[in-house]
């Protein structure tokens, strides 16, 4: 039972960390409609899903969504 509270905990934590990469990549990005960068965020989060590690995750997804965004943000997108 423990065990699986520990999950919650990490899968609730890990949540809260996405939700921040949102609000950093909104004040990053002021051009870009804050909806459009949630899209991103969970797309690339995505990726990750069964993955066993993740303990980075939010770190790798904040990266991966700053390249797509930068791109999108060069083409007028």
């Amino acid at each position: 039972m423990a065990d699986c509270d520990a999950h919650s905990v990490a899968r609730d934590s890990e949540q809260h960390r996405i939700q921040q990469v949102i609000i950093r990549l909104t004040a990053t990005y002021p051009g870009v409609p804050q909806a459009r960068i949630a899209d991103v965020v969970k797309t690339v989060h995505a990726r990750f899903d069964g993955r066993p590690l993740r303990e980075f995750v939010p770190l790798f997804v904040e990266r991966a969504a700053k390249v797509e965004l930068r791109g999108q943000s060069l083409q007028g997108v």
